[in-house]
């Protein structure tokens, strides 16, 4: 999990020069407005870094999955150059809907100190997701230097990633100020963290977790598991868990790492007790609290009020904590409560000096759901990337920036 520094943006002269910056703006947008712009307020400080020295932002960024085939109004980025122009407080050119064109191209080459463009999506191109030489060749002749800013997508390699930074050798390639501060939370401070470590988690799916458990194993002191993995790891012991979704082809994962904990001496907690519904819904269904054993017919939506208060007691006596998937259907009015327990214990232990951070995707959504997310060390805006990073995976998009 250890990361070599990278040089930084704020180290770089960018006075009269166009930053390439890759930015991660795939924000939810509803009949044309944006539900959640933190992604693009968890960018500003890079883009200001720049402007205020006197350089230019020429910005890229994916929206959505198109396919490479060209413009889709639903994927458009214009929203994004709205919402980001009021945010910054002064205008951002959006030069066209295709990110490759003349007009793109022109408003590139006539970028003052001061100005900010917003390319449209980068999907929409063809040599995106392959990383084609002509199209990195083009996207590299935007910037005097390029800047990675976008953590949620550091995890792929993507043309605009890879190929174009590539694209770009001997002229300066740094880290931007999100991603600088996301490697030193979800690298720099879990590769030695101060104890006691407490790892989170939870979500749907054991396979989804499985080498990031085997690389945090050997370093946590405990790791308490909860929503619908949990079912797997207690089906794998014998425990009936009525009708909860289990990952049948993962039992021997589950008990594997059941045994490495044991072996390891890490303390790994499953709920003691759960709050089911016979149907998997809000209101439908008749809800019940059981303890260990779950009857048929019942299925497992939260953690219980005794898990809850074990999981509790743990994460307060911590000194770094990672969470990584809710306890439960969180958006769920009647099984959020072990999550919502679990992000209020965090930040208990925040306050008493302890270094938390929320590994984005649904526990970064539960923690701005609960209002609590300025309330924690660190919130990542990258889902995949920051399951990946936890695992230990090599980030070859990070590795070719310059190093500190």
């Amino acid at each position: 999990m250890a990361v070599t520094p990278r040089k930084s943006i704020t180290a770089v002269d960018v006075k009269g020069k166009r930053a390439l910056i890759r930015v991660d703006f795939n924000v939810p947008i509803d009949d044309g407005k944006i539900s959640d712009d933190r992604r693009i307020r968890e960018a500003l400080p890079t883009l200001r870094s720049v402007l205020d020295r006197g350089g230019s932002c020429v910005l890229m960024s994916h929206l959505g999955r198109p396919e490479g085939k060209g413009y889709e109004a639903d994927y458009s980025l214009k929203p994004v150059a709205a919402r980001l122009g009021e945010l910054l407080g002064r205008a951002v050119q959006f030069p066209s809907t295709d990110c490759t064109d003349d007009a793109a191209a022109k408003a590139a080459a006539n970028a003052k100190p001061g100005d900010v463009i917003l390319l449209e999506n980068v999907r929409f191109a063809k040599g995106e997701k392959k990383g084609e030489p002509a199209y990195a060749a083009r996207m590299a002749s935007f910037g005097d230097l390029y800047v990675n800013d976008a953590f949620g997508t550091a995890h792929r390699e993507d043309g605009s990633m890879f190929a174009v930074p590539k694209a770009m050798e001997g002229k300066p390639r740094v880290a931007g100020l999100l991603l600088q501060k996301e490697l030193k939370y979800l690298g720099e401070h879990l590769s030695s963290p101060v104890k006691p470590f407490v790892v989170v988690l939870g979500g749907a799916k054991v396979s989804d977790k499985i080498t990031l458990i085997e690389n945090l194993l050997p370093r946590a002191d405990s790791i308490l598991i909860g929503g619908a993995m949990a079912y797997t790891f207690l089906k794998a012991l014998g425990r009936n868990v009525g009708s909860s979704r289990v990952e049948e082809s993962h039992l021997d994962h589950a008990k594997k790492m059941l045994d490495q904990a044991a072996n390891l001496k890490c303390d790994l907690h499953l709920p003691v007790d759960h709050v089911c519904s016979t149907a998997f819904s809000e209101f439908d269904g008749t809800i019940n609290t059981f303890g260990e054993s779950i009857p048929e017919g019942n299925m497992g939506l939260d953690i219980g009020p005794k898990t809850q208060a074990d999981y509790t007691s743990v994460l307060r006596k911590a000194k770094t904590i990672v969470w990584n998937g809710p306890m439960g259907v969180f958006e769920w009015l009647p099984f959020k409560v072990g999550t919502q327990q679990v992000a209020n214990a965090m930040v208990d232990a925040t306050k008493a000096g302890a270094t938390t951070i929320v590994g984005g995707g649904d526990s970064a959504a539960a923690a701005e759901a609960f209002g609590l997310a300025s309330q924690f060390s660190h919130v990542s805006t990258g889902g995949g990337a920051s399951l990946e990073m936890l695992a230990g995976k090599p980030f070859t998009t990070v590795a070719l920036l310059d190093p500190a």
